[in-house]
């Protein structure tokens, strides 16, 4: 299930604070994985697990889809790049969170990104489609967001009746790739909104699906 180029997002299960790594698959065998040293994703620093760290593994495959599985450190290999050797599961073992479907629409909205602290330069953009639950953006070329890390997503939702709703949501990064056409699209989940806020976007999908249904009807 897992591929090489994938992002994996390491957490172990018994350390005192919590603590999050991320780190690329490099080469996948049979009953284990192969990975750069893992990086800590608040400090930004490559760290070194032990021998037998029990871990909690999180990825997001091409479509977006999140798994989870259970895994341990193994040892380290020495090649051109420096490994870490997981265990891997069969497939039987990994879980596929199962998250709340929200409809998904493409439409083209005025947006800006800010990070939660001062990880990068804010910047606007627009979106490629939006979800009560996330959105897919448009991004700069070289764009360096990390994976899971929290971001805010303003959003312009202009209403039929001439109402301008402007959303701030706090979100978390759970995909940055490049599109066939060579576009950068980053992904993001909605995390801890508002009711009012997530009654809002869907208001706003529900409108544009109406304008949709008459266009279609009227062709």
């Amino acid at each position: 299930m897992i591929k090489v180029g994938e992002t994996l997002i390491l957490e172990p299960k018994f350390a005192q604070h919590e603590e999050k790594y991320k780190c690329m698959v490099v080469e996948y065998d049979e009953g284990c994985v192969f990975v750069d040293y893992p990086v800590n994703i608040e400090t930004g620093k490559i760290s070194f697990l032990m021998d037998g760290t029990q871990l909690k593994v999180t990825y997001t495959d091409s479509e977006n889809a999140v798994y989870i599985f259970e895994s341990e450190v193994l040892g380290r290999l020495k090649a051109n790049i420096p490994m870490v050797q997981l265990s891997c599961p069969t497939t039987d073992g990994f879980l596929k969170i199962q998250r709340r479907h929200f409809v998904r629409i493409g439409t083209v909205m005025d947006a800006a990104v800010h990070p939660e602290n001062r990880e990068f330069t804010p910047f606007t953009t627009l979106t490629e489609d939006i979800s009560a639950g996330g959105a897919a953006l448009v991004v700069p070329k070289n764009t360096q967001i990390d994976l899971a890390s929290k971001v805010y997503i303003w959003l312009v939702l202009p209403f039929k009746s001439g109402e301008i709703h402007y959303l701030r949501l706090k979100s978390e990064v759970i995909r940055l790739s490049e599109e066939k056409d060579g576009r950068m699209m980053l992904s993001v989940q909605f995390v801890d909104n508002t009711e009012s806020d997530t009654q809002t976007l869907f208001r706003f999908i529900f409108e544009k699906q109406l304008e949709r249904k008459k266009k279609e009807l009227a062709q």
